[in-house]
Parts: structure tokens; C-alpha cells; sequence
């Protein structure tokens, strides 16, 4: 799945069209807490200061079960 950042927050780009640098995840939140532990996303995003993924998280998990 593609992340990017949009309006200075982390959001979930699941039809792959919006705009800006992406980062990419598995749908696995194992894979995402990964990616927050090694501080991976602002620096793959080139922007400053740490990121909210609890939208994300969201849609990692929905994604991962099935829904």
C-alpha cells in the first residue's frame, strides 16, 4: 500500500493517484509498526518531525483481515 503525506498527515493512497512522494507498506501492521520503529517514514518522505499513523494503522489492520 502507498502512504504519502497529505495536508502534513500521513494518510493511506489506495488507488495509487494522489500527488507527492510515496512510501510503501505491506498490508501487514507488523510491517507498519516496523516501518515507526526504524523512523522510516519521514525519512522516505523527506519531511521533518515525527508522523501520525493512526489513520493508517486503521486501514493497514482492515486491510489485513480481509474487510
Amino acid at each position: 500500500m502507498r502512504l504519502v503525506v497529505a495536508g502534513g498527515e500521513l494518510v493511506a493512497d489506495e488507488r495509487r493517484r494522489l500527488p507527492g512522494r510515496g512510501a510503501w507498506v505491506h498490508h501487514d501492521p507488523a510491517c507498519l509498526a516496523k516501518a515507526e520503529r526504524k523512523r522510516a517514514f519521514p525519512r522516505a518522505l523527506r519531511v521533518s518531525g515525527p508522523l501520525d499513523t493512526s489513520g493508517v494503522r486503521s486501514v493497514v489492520e482492515r486491510l489485513a483481515t480481509g474487510e
